[in-house]
């Protein structure tokens, strides 16, 4: 996922990727306890791609208050 993709998007579609990025990991997670888990490197991903649109909606929420 790139940031600048996400730049694009307005919050309410930020906050809909972060709830099913959320989903995901926790998905992973499950599937990592029970030793169902392929690939290892996508929990990685998820966690990286969760902090990246939480930082972007930061981002956007701050922007909109310095206008105000």
């Amino acid at each position: 996922m790139d940031a600048n993709d996400l730049r694009e998007k307005t919050p309410d579609q930020l906050r809909d990727e972060l709830e099913n990025l959320k989903k995901e990991a926790f998905n992973l997670r499950f599937q990592q306890a029970t030793s169902q888990l392929e690939n290892t490197a996508r929990m990685r991903a998820v966690r990286r791609d969760v902090a990246r649109v939480k930082t972007i909606l930061n981002q956007k929420a701050a922007a909109a208050a310095a206008e105000a």
